[in-house]
């Protein structure tokens, strides 16, 4: 009985412990404490201008609420910067009449992470998301909702390939 008491008031009092990471990231905030994140400007053939602020303002809210890093201007334990090199339309299906029924928009991000704690974890890659819409639509009229999209796919994938440390 004795025993029954003492055993999970060992446990409880040794060094083992168990730790769950709920927002994706596997950061030692011991070692990083903030990051530097540049502009992406949009070197793709079209441009969509409200392409960049969209992005960057995903991207830095994803760093925000899923870390504890500051984003600060100048050196940093971590940097990530990049351009926007992707905005493309393509014709998907083609219909009896032979016209496109569905179109294609797809946007690509390069994306430079330099990791100024850990170089092994430096990444320097480029990134593509898209969404189909129907043809008979014009892509005025669906250009945000598909670019925020777009846009919430691409900053996962970033986050998961660099900060989210799998």
């Amino acid at each position: 009985m004795v025993l029954l008491l003492i055993v999970p008031l060992a446990c409880g009092l040794s060094s083992c412990r168990i730790s769950y990471k709920l927002n994706g990231s596997a950061i030692n905030y011991n070692l990083y404490k903030n990051i530097h994140i540049t502009e992406f400007p949009i070197r793709a053939a079209l441009v969509y201008p409200p392409l960049q602020q969209e992005f960057q303002n995903q991207l830095m809210d994803a760093v925000t609420r899923q870390t504890r890093l500051q984003i600060i201007d100048g050196n940093a334990d971590a940097e990530m910067t990049g351009e926007i090199t992707g905005y493309a339309l393509s014709p998907q299906a083609v219909g009896e009449d032979a016209y496109a029924t569905e179109t294609r928009l797809t946007i690509t991000v390069h994306v430079k992470y330099t990791d100024n704690v850990n170089p092994a974890n430096n990444i320097d890659q480029s990134f593509s998301a898209y969404r189909q819409f129907s043809a008979q639509l014009l892509l005025i009229d669906v250009q945000d909702d598909l670019c925020r999209e777009i846009c919430e796919e691409l900053v996962d994938l970033i986050f998961n390939a660099t900060l989210g440390n799998w």
